[in-house]
């Protein structure tokens, strides 16, 4: 008798405490985080996040180009050079496949957005008749590659050996 009475107390407090561990409301946080260990590394998944969105708008902003959703009658894909219509199926195609790897915080999404960074920067820099040789656009693919090779690195220090 006195050890079905002791279960029955056991019961109501195992209970009573699952049911404060439900209604608390703190979100839960990784042991990393909470120690400041891996600050870098979350740093770069919210850069990649970032690149990730802006690599999906430029590749929607290609294709958009390519289908004749913008552009008048004088900027339609058909009446472009083939310079320009290629690059833009290249990077139409190569900037949402970029985007996926980067959301997803993957080796080879990485890997896909610096050839498309540093492809836009080659076409900028060494053939401008096919987007116009904007400086600007060179210098902010410079200052995205230099800032993730500067997040990654930060990142990989702060990895146990």
């Amino acid at each position: 008798m006195a050890g079905r009475m002791a279960r029955s107390r056991s019961s109501a407090n195992d209970d009573e405490f699952v049911r404060d561990q439900v209604n608390d409301t703190t979100p839960m946080q990784p042991a990393e985080t909470e120690t400041g260990e891996a600050v870098w590394t979350v740093r770069l998944v919210i850069f990649l996040r970032a690149m990730a969105v802006l690599s999906m708008m430029k590749g929607l902003y290609h294709w958009a180009q390519i289908t004749g959703f913008i552009g008048g009658e004088d900027g339609a894909f058909e009446n472009q050079t083939t310079q320009w219509e290629t690059a833009t199926v290249y990077f139409a195609v190569i900037d949402l496949v970029a985007a996926v790897g980067l959301w997803l915080a993957t080796p080879w999404g990485a890997v896909v957005w610096l050839t498309t960074i540093v492809s836009q920067a080659v076409i900028e820099l060494m053939f401008p008749a096919v987007y116009g040789g904007n400086m600007i656009v060179l210098v902010i693919a410079l200052l995205l590659l230099g800032g993730y090779l500067a997040l990654a690195w930060m990142a990989a220090r702060e990895r146990p050996p």
